[in-house]
């Protein structure tokens, strides 16, 4: 293990205290000395330890009280116990509560030294192992994160980093980018992945019932209320909540929110008694939170606590090398589930499928896939299986060419058009205004542009 390994020593002599420091300190290790069970126990809820040695027989509380204590506060901390009773029956114990080893006084250097070794290796192999069931857990469960990209790779690795933490974390990005997918990777790589993993759209429950289905209510705690009913908080204990759109949760229940986060227990509605859970929150949001602390809108505090890590998603447009990738998965997909065999998409679909910038992102671009799986008569998605709007793209930018056969310049001109008009919607996400800032003109010639080819759809209206 390396140099930075941290050992606990506790023994009630203090004489023993400095000889262990003394002699771990000289290999390397950083070193901690506690007299007594409880000042172990102090050191052990403000530190991480990786071995503790302690002697069994200590006034008061033992070192096998403090072996039972362990598995509560350090679980993952191993224990070499020292006792000058070289009985069995003391070995045993020790060993049956969880020790890892023990040694009898009075003991060798080498001995001691090769007993503390061996635990740390073991412990460094166990971390190890952990960090590699994560990893594969990441990348094999994950079917989500798909792609090659530079944007997506650093998403693959922030979210190996935060699994193995405990702490809340706060995913960002725009509608259709996966977030949900992001959450459930980062549950399934985690030490909870066995335990339930619960999502709720907080924007798709009324706000008069979001309190009761987060934190459960008592029976006739309201009209309706016939029996008691369980929150998803407690649903979720000992695995992990993923609220989506968070920044919806109303003020009123931001206030409970956070006191849930700081004091780990919940109040059903109606009820008199708090109930202890252990739940991890993962969140996510498509709005910008700090703006919305800036406005009143979100508490401070409660962001602080949900945003200890922050994981933000790209875009699909940020990341189009990745569209190939993704096609092919929901190739796969919905062929098997529409009976069909479907092995990719011509060269003229794709070329239409990557000149396109996706405004619903990763969501948008499985349904366009589903659509042409669906209406693909062949082995391969075509170019006529597309919709409509992907058609309307521009083709990459080059020189004009005349057919050979003639051709209407009216019409080709007003083709070109139509398609830059509606991408510049579709970048900017139906706000005209903005749809015509990208196209370099005034709102009003952009009104009369879209009006002039029959493209004044309904949508956002601004004034001039």
């Amino acid at each position: 293990m390396s140099s930075k390994a941290r050992i606990l020593v506790v023994d009630d002599e203090r004489s023993m205290q400095e000889f262990l420091e003394i002699l771990f300190r000289r290999e390397g290790y950083d070193v901690t000395t506690a007299g007594d069970v409880d000042g172990a126990l102090v050191a052990l809820g403000s530190d991480d330890f990786d071995v503790v040695i302690s002697d069994i027989q200590m006034p008061g509380r033992s070192g096998i009280e403090l072996l039972r204590a362990m598995r509560e506060v350090s679980p993952e901390t191993l224990v070499v116990m020292i006792t000058a009773f070289a009985t069995t029956e003391t070995a045993i114990a020790a060993m049956r509560e969880g020790a890892y080893d023990y040694v009898t006084k009075p003991f060798k250097l080498d001995e001691i030294r090769l007993v503390v070794e061996k635990a740390l290796e073991k412990k460094t192999l166990a971390s190890e192992n952990r960090r590699l069931r994560t990893e594969l857990r990441t990348r094999s469960r994950s079917r989500a994160l798909i792609g090659n990209s530079t944007a997506i790779q650093r998403v693959y690795e922030l979210v190996a980093q935060v699994a193995e933490t405990k702490t809340n974390v706060l995913i960002s990005g725009e509608s259709g980018t996966g977030k949900e997918l992001v959450a459930r990777a980062i549950h399934e790589a985690s030490e909870r992945a066995e335990r339930p993993f619960v999502a709720v759209n907080c924007a798709a429950i009324p706000e008069t019932l979001l309190e009761s289905e987060l934190f459960g209510h008592m029976k006739g705690a309201f009209t309706g209320a016939v029996n008691a009913k369980e929150g998803l908080f407690e649903v979720a204990d000992g695995g992990t909540l993923f609220l989506d759109e968070v920044g919806e949760i109303p003020p009123s229940l931001q206030v409970k929110l956070l006191r849930v986060i700081q004091e780990k227990t919940i109040r059903r509605v109606g009820g008199t008694g708090d109930r202890r859970v252990d739940v991890r929150i993962l969140s996510a949001t498509n709005r910008r939170l700090e703006e919305e602390v800036a406005a009143g809108r979100f508490r401070e505090d409660l962001y602080y606590r949900l945003n200890v890590i922050t994981v933000a998603l790209p875009p699909l447009r940020e990341r189009l090398e990745d569209v190939p990738l993704l096609v092919h998965h929901f190739l796969e997909k919905y062929s098997r589930e529409l009976g069909k065999t479907i092995e990719g998409a011509s060269p003229e679909a794709m070329e239409r499928l990557l000149a396109y910038s996706y405004p619903g992102n990763v969501r948008e671009l499985e349904n366009v896939v589903e659509r042409a799986v669906a209406l693909s008569r062949g082995g391969s998605i075509e170019r006529d299986a597309l919709p409509p709007t992907l058609l309307r793209v521009p083709e990459t930018a080059g020189p004009a060419r005349l057919p050979t056969s003639g051709a209407n310049l009216d019409e080709l001109v007003n083709d070109y058009e139509r398609g830059l008009l509606l991408e510049a919607l579709q970048r900017a996400g139906g706000v005209k205004k903005r749809a015509a800032q990208l196209l370099g003109v005034s709102f009003r010639s952009f009104r009369y542009r879209l009006e002039k080819l029959g493209l004044d759809a309904p949508g956002p209206e601004e004034a001039e």
